[in-house]
């Protein structure tokens, strides 16, 4: 069998800027949501390289031009995003069993933490700056929902998810719903950051158990915030630490190349 030496080009990162717009911009209204997606994540350097059989060599330009690119799809999808709109819920029969784990990480290096000695702490643009403790949040009023996780790696399941309303607990603790961010760090070292809208989506939950029980430590124990319209790495798991700010916060997975607003 013959192996073919990749071409190797120099490219200028307006250049590329230019081809990943054409590609979307030129792209058939009819073509189907997945091969859309499909050319929506090929707008990176290896992407580029994949579809044209290039190797870039200029990837300091090229990598500015692609996260102008992301940068522009992330304002897209908030200008877009719906606020009202709710994700299709559904009922208890069509759970995935069993949710699968997924991480940054295997499932056996799953974080064990202490429910007792837990505190939330809460800092940033808020009235009140204190820890929480999970008793003080289970006393709040509890909502659940049947939702869909919908993975960028092509996956998605159906899970129950309980806790606090996240725009309740927000204006609980006085937060400035006029920032533009919310960030998280979490107790696997995990962090990612939304935007207001989305954190005072009724949806958008501050979970505390799964299909009725305590959060398991695979799924986030002892909290994980659950929005449904957002793609799972934006669905932060062992949470330790909420922050409202106006600066830009960045995420583990978005500090990488993903887009930072996620929608699904």
């Amino acid at each position: 069998m013959e192996i073919k030496t990749p071409v190797r080009l120099s490219l200028d990162g307006n250049a590329v800027l230019k081809e990943a717009v054409d590609r979307l911009a030129h792209a058939n209204p009819a073509m189907d949501t997945s091969r859309r997606n499909f050319l929506r994540r090929s707008l990176t350097l290896g992407g580029l390289s994949m579809l044209t059989g290039c190797t870039l060599i200029d990837e300091d330009s090229a990598e500015a031009a692609l996260t102008r690119i992301s940068r522009l799809n992330d304002q897209a999808q908030a200008w877009l995003f719906d606020p009202n709109r709710l994700a299709p819920t559904y009922p208890d029969s069509m759970i995935t069993r069993p949710f699968p784990f997924n991480a940054f990480y295997s499932e056996d290096e799953v974080r064990e933490i202490d429910g007792g000695s837990f505190r939330l702490e809460v800092t940033g643009l808020v009235a009140d700056k204190r820890q929480w403790s999970l008793p003080e949040l289970r006393a709040m009023p509890q909502i659940d929902q049947v939702t869909r996780h919908i993975c960028v790696e092509g996956w998605s399941a159906i899970g129950k998810w309980g806790g606090v309303s996240f725009a309740s607990f927000l204006r609980r603790v006085g937060a400035d719903l006029t920032a533009k961010y919310v960030g998280f760090k979490c107790a696997d070292d995990y962090f990612t950051s939304i935007d207001m809208p989305t954190a005072l989506h009724p949806q958008t939950t501050l979970a505390l158990t799964y299909d009725g029980q305590p959060l398991p430590p695979k799924y986030g124990f002892p909290m994980k915030l659950r929005m449904p319209t957002k793609l799972g790495y934006k669905n932060p798991k062992h949470i330790q630490a909420i922050f409202v700010t106006n600066t830009y916060p960045g995420g583990y997975w978005e500090d990488q190349g993903y887009n930072w607003f996620g929608g699904s």
